[in-house]
């Protein structure tokens, strides 16, 4: 997001639809909270909000057992800056293809390449998988207790 006449712009990531509380490292995996700290930003480093313009970038099904996060994530992002009246002057939505974006903030300029290393992004599901099950079996063995109901 940019101000083409303020010359002053950002980029942020998140990675959830939507807004959530929390701490403020965790709070910016939400959309909103994301969305509403980039803004400010601009505005603090001398933007306008009425000058703002975006491009946006994202939403691919990298991990396909996070299910359609991505697909939200793109209808959350295309629907907030409508309801900001912010334009969205371009955007690469959607796809299986990781993305690395690079932003030069005060011209707007982004340059996109999509991550081909198909190996990398399996071996990231298979840890994200990893991670679940060994979390599942510590919450199993927790909950084990020595009363017996009959």
């Amino acid at each position: 997001m940019f101000d083409p006449e303020a010359r002053v712009g950002g980029m942020n990531h998140f990675l959830l639809p939507g807004g959530g509380g929390g701490q403020d490292g965790m709070a910016l995996r939400f959309g909103v909270n994301s969305m509403e700290m980039l803004i400010n930003g601009i505005l603090k480093a001398g933007g306008s909000r009425n000058s703002l313009v975006c491009k946006v970038f994202g939403g691919a099904a990298v991990v396909p057992s996070l299910g359609r996060v991505g697909h939200e994530n793109c209808h959350f992002v295309q629907q907030y800056l409508a309801d900001e009246g912010i334009s969205c002057i371009s955007h690469s939505l959607g796809g299986i293809l990781a993305r690395r974006v690079r932003f030069w903030p005060t011209t707007g300029r982004a340059q996109q390449n999509l991550v081909q290393d198909t190996q990398a992004i399996g071996r990231q599901e298979e840890a994200y998988n990893r991670r679940e099950t060994e979390a599942g079996r510590k919450w199993a063995k927790e909950a084990i207790s020595d009363v017996e109901l009959f």
